[in-house]
């Protein structure tokens, strides 16, 4: 095998995301040398992957596989010993995880834009994580970034592509690249970890059901085998199941505005006991029961107040942690089991750290991603198994769990409204107005019984390793316990995207039942009036509200 160097010219942008560099695929694919820059940076930054292991593979998504070839290729000439990749190009993030744990790689790279549309005209991305199967740390993404602004050459094998699809061993070089089943090591977890012979015989008698929308993305595989295969669904009851290179011409986001045909088939009157979808690379979930939605915040508290229907929770939690725009309904639950409790920035790599020192068990993000200590990605269809084997135990309904639920702990009243596309500098400006304000606003009275507690600009110190994190969101607290947040979207590679989180805390069971937007009024107001979210957006509604 004949080694090349390559020259090549560094790019100014490759900084890592919230979840790795996520760019237009056409700047892959037309850039020079776009993507063969940042895996050489990844390989410089990393130096233990020479002579190392690596896992690889993505959600299928337009360029997966091209960029499969390519990658194999700078990893032989960079003197990587074994890569095992998923049959086809695939494997969904959190089985990606998986397998780095399983078979105790040095590390892996996930390919995947995750919930943002594919095909040629969408989106791609790339990611590194590290060897405990979690997405690379900051001082980790950063290397990487820096080493990509230095770069000058690429090192690459001149050699043939490799078969994707043949499951096996496949020599590049000294390199060993074993091509392996994408779904079993995944679904032989799952299996170990929830009471599938329960969840089997609800499907038998009825008692439970569900609809599963895979979105044409990676989880269509994962939930066929285990869902219809292991656990004995009906067949149709997996819909949208056939991955694709542009998910079908869909937004594969599970969420509301976009999973329309599941949210309709749930409010029908015959609608199964759970709906649930999952997105591009399969680590985002949607909860729905018969005609309810569940909240991801709620989602994980409730996972939380009943971890002990589940074999391998049952002995209890070390702790929950939350991101820190997610509600505060873990929170509650936390205090009431008498365990930890973190919030944490945006972003799962943030998570790593304390479910290593096993300072938490479960951990969840409101952008419909919930997870624990069996990997360290989010997990889509873990959340769903976690709640078909709580309707299993319990034999209630979602709605009837979750209103139990507010009805012990207290509802929080939970809503995001995105800004979508919005221009960049506007959108700074208007984070950088609120900043200036954050010195003034405390005590202030901004509607009625809505007094501001504290106003800052979120910053985070990692209790495992004391790294810092600055500038994660603008928080206004208020006295009564509410809180209004404003930040912008590292996921999105079209414009900014505003998100703004607006969260109030109704302890009264006979108040929690309200419309929740009626309910969040008196905090939209506030949004807009203090961030100038009309004027400075030319927006006078979100694009989407969830």
């Amino acid at each position: 095998m004949q080694i090349l160097t390559v020259a090549t010219q560094a790019y100014t942008d490759q900084k890592p995301g919230t979840s790795g560099l996520r760019k237009k695929t056409q700047v892959f694919v037309s850039s020079k040398h776009y993507l063969e820059n940042f895996v050489q940076a990844v390989f410089n930054a990393v130096p233990a992957l020479t002579g190392g292991s690596l896992v690889l593979g993505g959600d299928g998504r337009f360029f997966n596989r091209n960029a499969i070839q390519i990658i194999l290729k700078i990893a032989a000439a960079n003197g990587v010993k074994q890569v095992w990749l998923g049959q086809g190009g695939w494997l969904s993030t959190p089985a990606a995880s998986c397998v780095i744990r399983k078979y105790r790689a040095t590390g892996g790279l996930v390919l995947s834009a995750s919930h943002n549309p594919g095909g040629p005209d969408g989106d791609f991305g790339i990611k590194y994580n590290i060897s405990n199967g979690g997405p690379a740390p900051e001082n980790v993404t950063d290397a990487i970034f820096q080493a990509s602004t230095k770069i000058n050459q690429y090192r690459t094998a001149d050699t043939a592509d490799i078969d994707l699809d043949k499951l096996g061993d496949t020599a590049i070089g000294d390199m060993r690249v074993t091509v392996i089943d994408p779904v079993s090591d995944y679904a032989d977890l799952m299996q170990s970890l929830f009471d599938f012979d329960a969840i089997k015989k609800g499907f038998r008698d009825g008692s439970l059901s569900i609809l599963f929308d895979a979105m044409h993305a990676i989880t269509g595989p994962y939930a066929k085998e285990i869902l219809v295969n292991r656990l004995g669904a009906p067949a149709n009851a997996v819909f949208n199941a056939t991955p694709l290179e542009d998910f079908g011409d869909g937004h594969p986001d599970p969420n509301l505005a976009h999973a329309t045909e599941l949210v309709e088939r749930m409010y029908r009157d015959d609608a199964p006991a759970l709906g649930a979808a999952s997105d591009g690379d399969g680590d985002r979930n949607m909860i729905l029961g018969k005609q309810f939605f569940v909240t991801p915040s709620d989602s994980l508290a409730v996972l939380a107040a009943n971890a002990q229907y589940i074999p391998a929770y049952r002995h209890g939690l070390s702790g929950v942690a939350r991101s820190m725009p997610t509600s505060q309904a873990a929170d509650v639950v936390a205090d009431q089991l008498g365990i930890n409790k973190f919030e944490t920035p945006t972003g799962w790599k943030f998570f790593g750290n304390l479910l290593d020192a096993d300072k938490i068990t479960l951990c969840g993000e409101e952008s419909f991603g919930t997870g624990s200590n069996h990997v360290r990605e989010k997990d889509g269809l873990w959340a769903v198994l976690c709640w078909l084997n709580i309707l299993a135990a319990r034999k209630q309904s979602v709605a009837d769990i979750v209103t139990a639920h507010w009805a012990k702990f207290g509802r929080h009243y939970y809503s995001r409204h995105d800004y979508e596309g919005i221009n960049t500098s506007s959108a700074n400006q208007l984070m950088d107005g609120l900043r200036d304000q954050l010195t003034t606003l405390g005590g202030k009275l901004l509607a009625d019984g809505y007094v501001v507690q504290l106003a800052d600009d979120f910053s985070y110190t990692d209790p495992i390793d004391n790294s810092v994190s600055h500038k994660q969101g603008i928080r206004l607290l208020f006295t009564n316990g509410a809180r209004l947040i404003f930040r912008l979207s590292g996921t999105g590679t079209d414009g900014a995207t505003l998100r703004v989180y607006l969260e109030r805390y109704e302890p009264d069971v006979s108040k929690q039942n309200l419309d929740t937007q009626q309910s969040l009024a008196s905090l939209i107001a506030i949004a807009q009036r203090v961030a100038r979210i009309s004027q400075l957006t030319d927006r006078e509604q979100p694009d989407v509200i969830t």
